[in-house]
């Protein structure tokens, strides 16, 4: 295994940094279909995958989740080019023979157990966020996370059918000036961090 270069971890942990404001450069489907090649590899439970991503790209679609959005979200949600509701798949069970074929049986045992599925669902979704996030940044563009939203709302408006639960939205695209916050202190290693 290869160690990633300092520009490399710059990029995507040192240097990382929430953008609040956005360029009016546009975010092409190329772009976006390259966040998801990455974000799709890194691990889940059971590789159960149960991310789903819906971009709203027109500003109609923008129009329907601005009002959703937490008043300080709202106005970075209406500028950005793209806006991301990350949601978790409740029946991602589905796909596990496909998934995870060395034992298909787990379709069934999820099945049985909505409370275990539900559970499986978000931990394993929320891996996925961090990894697409980190996908965004390799791809060269910023991201802006908000978990400052009504989630029930924007599940009423975009997944009538009670399958998908949103976890969180984010804005990408290309930084504009003055995009960030002044950094915030980070928890030092001896605070954080045991060894036994």
């Amino acid at each position: 295994m290869g160690r990633l270069d300092d520009a490399g971890r710059t990029l995507l942990f040192s240097g990382a940094r929430t953008v609040n404001a956005f360029a009016s450069t546009p975010v092409s489907d190329t772009e976006l279909a390259e966040i998801w090649d990455l974000a799709k590899w890194p691990p889940t439970a059971a590789n159960s995958q149960p991310l789903r991503v819906l971009y709203l790209r027109t500003s109609e679609a923008k129009d329907r989740v601005v009002p959703l959005m937490n008043e300080g979200n709202r106005d970075k949600t209406a500028s950005a080019p793209v806006v991301a509701v990350l949601a978790a798949d409740t029946s991602f069970h589905e796909h596990m023979p496909t998934l995870f074929p060395i034992k298909p049986e787990l379709r069934d045992v999820f099945d049985a157990n909505p409370a275990m599925r539900e559970g499986s669902a978000k931990f394993s979704a929320s891996l996925q966020i961090g990894y697409f996030l980190l996908a965004v940044r390799a791809n060269g563009l910023a991201a802006g996370p908000m978990a400052g939203f009504d989630a029930a709302a924007v599940d009423k408006e975009f997944f009538p059918g009670g399958r998908f639960t949103s976890l969180l939205v984010v804005n990408i695209g290309h930084p504009g000036e003055n995009a960030s916050y002044p950094r915030g202190p980070r928890l030092p290693h001896e605070t954080a961090v045991q060894f036994l």
